[in-house]
């Protein structure tokens, strides 16, 4: 028989730095939870990723059990942090940013965000950057 699902949480967190503090401590903490059961694991699943923003899915059951999984930086940080731009704009569909994002930008974007994807096709991929841009602002060449 399935476990129970007592909660799904979703947790922005620095790679391999997630300690006792909040918000993992308060917000595992709320559920029962041994949070050494989750900090552990997940540092070391993330030490590569060292102090960059990842996502963890954390599923919390029952039993007081859980699983999580790691979802690599968002794709809106990927495009800001390659331009080089503090934020998109307030009103993407009249204000443009003053940087456009290149199809080699797009595409080295895409290749990294594949593997947090449903699917394995890069220019399916860049086409979801690409509209994640445009929501931003951000003018996309090619």
């Amino acid at each position: 028989m399935a476990k129970q699902v007592k909660a799904n949480l979703k947790m922005k967190l620095r790679g391999g730095q997630a300690s006792a503090a909040p918000p993992v401590g308060s917000t595992l903490g709320q559920y029962g939870v041994n949070m050494m059961d989750f900090i552990n694991p997940f540092n070391e699943a993330t030490k590569d990723m060292q102090g960059k923003e990842v996502t963890a899915h954390i599923v919390i059951y029952d039993d007081r059990s859980m699983s999580f999984r790691v979802v690599g930086t968002p794709t809106d940080d990927l495009i800001r942090s390659k331009l080089g731009i503090q934020k998109g704009s307030g009103r993407p569909n009249s204000e443009k940013v003053s940087k456009k994002l290149s199809d080699k930008d797009l595409t080295e974007i895409a290749e990294s965000k594949a593997i947090d994807m449903n699917t394995p096709d890069v220019a399916a991929v860049k086409k979801m950057v690409a509209g994640t841009a445009r929501s931003m602002g951000v003018e996309v060449e090619g």
